[in-house]
């Protein structure tokens, strides 16, 4: 259960007014400038405490009194009269408050933890995985009161978790999908030629199989789109398919290398982010798996809680898979300090997931 700070207690009840001051051009922000976290913040305005909509780390909060509208906003969506928030302690002194502490259970102070201990790392293929925790949790943010937000790479496909990541869209595990341009062509290229950069499924290669990728993507292109090619009957199967027929909203954010691209694929960084933040603000649970630069992007986009549709606050479930402790450390590092890691490949994961999700089914 969330708890929020006790406002009536007097340092806060006699704190000053959060200060705010003019944006002096777009893009541009007043010396002194507040830059939030992804913590519970909350700023003194008009006499009480407030949170910003779309809380995020590395924004900025923003009050716009015709409104009354108090939000945090991105460096770059700031314009010239924007009247910021200008402080620089978080402990409610200058009217900005964040609260880091609304998840942390009682503390027993009389508990002196070992000094020494075996397996003390938060991340490790060793330690044992929590997997009917995660279960639970897909199962609780699965109805009309959850978004469970998927965050993917092309390993995922080329690992076969895609039949897996098919069943989960189908059956209401996938509110969303954040992923990249390749992602979206390996699963066109296994539904249309089998392979995936020319692989066969039982990882044997196929004569002529490196341009099978380059194919695909052609296929899309002389559909017009991937939507035009479900409804001409010609994509039948994978998850660009059932994304199209579930009505998922997705986004493909685009790199540099990508072939193609695809013309669902977003080439624009600053639009791709747009996208993704539209994705990452109702996010209710969060699953990243075989992704390192499109998790640290979500990443820095997700504030550590969410409001349910009752009004409640409740963390946000974030699980971060990889055959490697590298990408969990690196986006603990990055500051999605709350994110669960599951050293295994993505094979692996999305099979046991699909497996365990299907019988819970098949026993309601």
């Amino acid at each position: 259960m969330y708890r929020e700070p006790d406002f009536s207690a007097p340092r806060f009840a006699q704190a000053p007014e959060c200060r705010f001051a003019p944006a002096p051009a777009d893009t541009v922000l007043p010396d002194g400038f507040m830059s939030t976290t992804n913590h519970p913040t909350y700023v003194k305005v008009g006499g009480r405490w407030r949170m910003p909509e779309r809380p995020r780390m590395d924004a900025h909060l923003v009050w716009d009194p015709a409104s009354g509208r108090l939000a945090a906003k991105e460096f770059r969506l700031v314009r010239r009269g924007d009247l910021v928030a200008v402080a620089q302690a978080e402990d409610g002194s200058e009217g900005v408050l964040v609260w880091d502490r609304g998840f942390q259970e009682e503390v027993d102070e009389t508990h002196v933890p070992e000094a020494f201990s075996f397996m003390a790392s938060e991340v490790s293929r060793e330690k044992p995985v929590n997997y009917d925790a995660i279960f639970r949790e897909f199962v609780r943010n699965r109805g009309a009161d959850g978004c469970i937000l998927w965050v993917i790479g092309p390993a995922l496909v080329h690992a076969r978790g895609r039949i897996a990541m098919e069943w989960m869209i189908h059956h209401g595990y996938c509110h969303g999908v954040i992923t990249g341009n390749a992602v979206a062509v390996h699963d066109v290229e296994a539904a249309l030629y089998g392979t995936t950069l020319g692989m066969r499924a039982d990882g044997t290669g196929q004569a002529g199989g490196h341009t099978t990728h380059m194919r695909a993507i052609n296929e899309v292109k002389k559909a017009g789109s991937v939507r035009a090619l479900v409804d001409a009957g010609r994509l039948t199967t994978g998850i660009m398919h059932a994304l199209t027929v579930r009505g998922v909203p997705y986004v493909l954010g685009g790199s540099i290398r990508d072939d193609g691209p695809l013309p669902e694929t977003i080439p624009s960084a600053l639009d791709a982010q747009e996208a993704m933040r539209e994705l990452t603000a109702r996010a209710t649970m969060v699953v990243m798996v075989a992704t390192a630069l499109h998790a640290i992007a979500a990443g820095n986009m997700l504030p550590t809680f969410c409001l349910r549709p009752d009004g409640t606050m409740d963390e946000i479930t974030t699980i971060c898979v990889d055959q490697t402790e590298f990408v969990v450390g690196k986006l603990k590092d990055r500051g999605t300090h709350q994110a669960f890691g599951v050293v295994t490949n993505a094979q692996d994961f999305m099979r046991l997931v699909q497996l365990e999700l299907e019988s819970r089914d098949q026993r309601r």
